[in-house]
């Protein structure tokens, strides 16, 4: 008996790191100790160069951001990281950012607060509108410097001494939001002891931001796609009425609007963008309402096409077989050719009218940038 229990114990200890320790992301992806190398890489970055460390050997601080284009806290840091890159350029001091995230590990759901996702296609969108004035490397394939260095969250800081010793990682500073007061410039701090061979006051920091977008979170977007699937695709009949209600937008959201027919090429082939779109933004103050051209004796083929298109948000057929009413209805100022597609503040205010297809990219950046919405928490 005296040898059964510390056996208990060491069985006991096995099975508390099997379940806690081993599933937590932290023991997967260590994060790099202080004092440690930097581990080399071989990136691409956004300009079709490849990086490595040699790539800075001359800089006599090294920082490496891990962010990416998605991450609202990442987003909200972009300025930030543009201003220390050109305020320590002539002081021998190096700026490079890469971009953790596997994209396929990206959930719709995750997108609310962006109008790109991660792709290396994406980063070269956001690197040129944003003008980054560093490196801005993709990592997303293999991970392997990911797994390197060990980012908790994007943004996440590494700086290394002239030796590519570790001697600061965690924050860039201690306010999430732009154009609040920062009260700690932790990053900033590291860099200025290192340039005057001091040592640095704050070594490591606890670090905000969103997790890391890891390969083994892809099966998370297939749970995603299952559940959509269940999701339940209804389509109620609207008058003239019911369209000037919908119109007045008496909601709190900002609601997207299009008008479709099942016979209309275009509205068929833009329609599962709708899909993408309502996915990234449902989670925020925003809404999509579809309402369909067909004759109201064909709703069974409307809804069927619904159905096939996971159509879970609010569905409408025009209740009568006059489209100049329903024209007259939606819009006057519309044509009459479809798809067409209006975006509306609450109260009414229609701050987008388009006749015919959308153009996807510039769709998402306008609901992203309308103050009801924003990139940032």
């Amino acid at each position: 008996m005296k040898l059964l229990r510390p056996t208990l114990l060491v069985i006991a200890a096995i099975c508390f790191n099997i379940f806690f320790c081993k599933a937590s992301p932290v023991s997967d992806h260590p994060t790099l100790a202080l004092g440690a190398s930097a581990p080399d890489f071989n990136l691409k970055g956004v300009d079709g160069k490849m990086y490595s460390l040699a790539s800075f050997k001359d800089a006599n601080v090294l920082v490496i951001v891990f962010t990416c284009n998605h991450c609202p806290t990442a987003q909200a840091y972009e300025e930030r990281i543009k201003s220390i890159a050109a305020d320590y350029k002539n002081k021998g001091v190096s700026l490079v950012a890469i971009m953790p995230n596997d994209p396929a590990s990206v959930q719709l759901s995750e997108l609310g607060y962006t109008d790109l996702s991660d792709s290396y296609e994406e980063m070269q969108i956001r690197a040129k509108e944003k003008q980054f004035n560093f490196p801005y490397l993709y990592d997303g394939n293999e991970e392997a410097a990911a797994n390197a260095y060990g980012p908790v969250a994007t943004p996440h800081v590494f700086i290394f001494d002239k030796e590519r010793k570790l001697r600061y990682q965690g924050r860039i500073d201690d306010v999430e939001k732009p154009g609040k007061k920062v009260n700690n410039t932790d990053a900033r701090n590291a860099i200025d002891a290192l340039l005057g061979k001091q040592e640095v006051p704050v070594k490591s920091t606890k670090v905000f931001g969103c997790s890391v977008k890891w390969k083994e979170k892809e099966d998370l977007n297939k749970k995603a796609a299952e559940g959509w699937a269940k999701e339940p695709v209804k389509l109620e009949m609207i008058d003239e009425a019911g369209i000037k209600d919908l119109l007045k937008n008496n909601s709190d959201k900002l609601r997207l609007i299009n008008v479709w027919a099942t016979w209309c090429g275009p509205c068929v082939s833009e329609y599962p963008d709708f899909m993408t779109i309502n996915r990234m933004y449902r989670g925020r103050d925003f809404e999509f309402i579809s309402i369909s051209a067909d004759d109201p004796a064909k709703k069974d083929k409307a809804l069927k096409f619904l159905q096939k298109q996971q159509s879970s948000s609010s569905n409408y057929i025009f209740s009568i077989d006059d489209k100049y009413k329903l024209i007259e209805a939606i819009d006057p100022n519309w044509q009459g050719a479809l798809p067409y597609t209006i975006l509306v503040e609450p109260g009414g205010k229609i701050v987008y009218a388009k006749q015919g297809a959308i153009d996807v990219p510039e769709m998402k950046k306008r609901i992203v940038e309308n103050h009801l919405i924003g990139r940032y928490y």
